[in-house]
């Protein structure tokens, strides 16, 4: 238990607390990594430091209008705990399907809030992670054998926003949807919203029945898919009585196995049905490949068609909902009953496809020579990367940079030892990586235990002497506007599977399960 944490004496005579496993963040990551914990080795001494009140991480930091899931809860959901709402959640569904797996696991106890973490120190000869906590208190200080990094990947405490001219001048109020203010009244108010990612979709219908008008001004365009949110298989097998853990588990198959083939044939161009559906369009790499990129048509013509449903032909789609980029370069969000759509089609909600020159005292200069006036300006403009929490790293008295290791898996770093990064997938479900990572942990943990060795740590092989090392992730494979800005921020990798974050949980789930802990990557003291 957490109560049970075995206490210190630092040579300060400060009380030091020591865990077998400390997990860093209370979010949708660390709730789940505290379930594998508790349920694949019981008895293993270990606490979860959450910065925050509350647990829930995103979805109790975020609390603008509408805020909700943009990925379906069969699959963001844990694979453990069956959904039983609609497949697109919002935060309070998600937070309250949370707080279900912490009562019913026992795992209260084991989360300590308002806990941030300014440095973590390893030592070699003591094998252990000291970390140092700010804490309600005051200062803390936390001893652990591993660590086990679950706290997201962007910076909290503030959103990203650019720096355009004149923003000074504007005399009305300029809002990030990541700080949204609790005092914000938009009635009657003309609203300008920049962005063109799910936050924006989702915002704009959710505040467009107050607002006088609310204008979605983007750069470019994104895909969407908008539909129902329901799914029609778990309406069914609910009629037949079917149990719901089984209706989560086949759900949650027939989910991912369509998405597999759907993303798979966009990006690798596979047809399924063995016609030809393929636009030659650009040079891009693949799997360390040189091969013609290529667009599967249909699938884009079906995107957009979704979209013609509810705004007709009439409307500009081309300018406006058409992207520059193929299909999967960049998230494609579910849109809900295309309520983004019907917000425009009903024309409390307009879109402006256009480049913002400056802000002005009203509102907006675009460099079309167009003017958008607003009394709001909300800046869904994104966030910044934070790379393992901002904590300040060490490894015996050296600082740590990431950006010069190399990933496994995109979740260990060469010359790191005892910590391993839940970074979840881009295209698919954050959650499904976070718990193949959860049975990793508690397999690699259970080996080290088995060997007698008290520190691991990955290294390139002999057979990695001449790989090419590259970047976290190909641009041309996927480049959302936060990765292409922090890219530096983040380790490196290599051209062979192992040491890439590959994006292909269909792969993955397979793989992880059979990862050879004796493999020359891995190196154990």
């Amino acid at each position: 238990m957490a109560e049970a944490a075995t206490l210190q004496k630092s040579a300060q005579g400060a009380a030091t607390q020591h865990f077998d496993v400390i997990i860093v963040g209370a979010g949708i990551s660390g709730i789940g990594g505290a379930y594998h914990l508790a349920t694949q080795r019981p008895g293993t001494r270990y606490c979860v430091l959450e910065a925050l009140d509350s647990f829930g991480g995103t979805w109790l930091t975020h609390t603008y209008p509408g805020i909700r899931s943009d990925s379906d809860l069969y699959t963001f959901g844990y694979r453990f705990k069956p959904w039983v709402g609609p497949p697109i959640a919002t935060a309070a569904e998600i937070l309250s399907y949370m707080g279900e797996v912490i009562d019913e696991n026992g795992l209260a106890p084991h989360i300590r809030y308002q806990r941030r973490i300014s440095a973590a120190r390893w030592s070699s000869k003591d094998k252990l992670w000291t970390l140092e906590v700010t804490g309600p208190d005051g200062v803390e200080t936390y001893t652990t054998n591993f660590l086990w990094m679950c706290q997201g990947y962007y910076r909290h405490s503030v959103g990203y926003t650019p720096e355009w001219p004149g923003m000074t001048d504007f005399g009305g109020r300029i809002v990030h949807p990541q700080t949204w203010p609790a005092d914000l009244d938009l009635t009657g108010k003309k609203v300008v919203v920049i962005g063109s990612g799910a936050t924006a979709a989702t915002l704009v219908p959710n505040i467009a029945g107050d607002c006088a008008h609310v204008t979605l001004l983007q750069r470019s365009p994104t895909y969407f898919v908008p539909g129902r949110n329901e799914n029609e298989l778990a309406n069914t097998l609910r009629q037949l009585q079917v149990d719901e853990a089984w209706i989560h588990e086949i759900v949650r198959r027939k989910v991912l196995f369509d998405q597999h083939n759907y993303a798979d044939a966009v990006i690798f161009g596979h047809a399924k049905d063995g016609n030809i559906h393929f636009l030659v369009t650009e040079d891009f790499a693949i799997e360390g490949l040189q091969t013609r990129g290529i667009r599967l048509a249909k699938g884009e013509a079906e995107l957009l068609e979704g979209v013609k449903m509810f705004l007709g032909e009439d409307f500009d789609i081309a300018k406006h909902f058409t992207p520059r980029y193929r299909p999967w370069r960049q998230r494609i969000a579910f849109v809900p009953d295309g309520d983004l759509f019907q917000g425009v089609a009903s024309g409390k909600a307009s879109v402006v496809t256009d480049e913002i020159e400056r802000f002005t005292k009203t509102g907006l200069l675009l460099k079309s020579g167009e003017t958008l006036d607003a009394d709001v300006i909300i800046t869904a403009t994104g966030f910044d990367l934070s790379v393992l929490g901002d904590i300040a790293f060490e490894i015996d008295g050296q600082p740590l940079d990431f950006a010069k290791t190399v990933t496994y898996r995109g979740m260990m770093f060469t010359g790191v030892p005892n910590l391993v990064w839940v970074f979840g997938y881009f295209r698919a479900s954050w959650t499904l990586r976070a718990d193949l990572i959860g049975d990793f942990v508690c397999r690699l943990l259970a080996h080290m235990e088995q060997k007698g060795k008290k520190q691991v740590e990955v290294a390139l092989r002999p057979e990695d002497k001449d790989m090419k090392i590259g970047s976290w992730i190909d641009p041309e494979d996927f480049n959302p506007g936060y990765l292409m800005r922090n890219m530096h921020l983040l380790p490196q990798a290599g051209d062979k599977p192992e040491w890439r974050h590959t994006q292909d949980y269909w792969t993955e789930k397979d793989l992880f399960p059979t990862i050879d802990l004796d493999d020359a990557a891995f190196r154990y003291s």
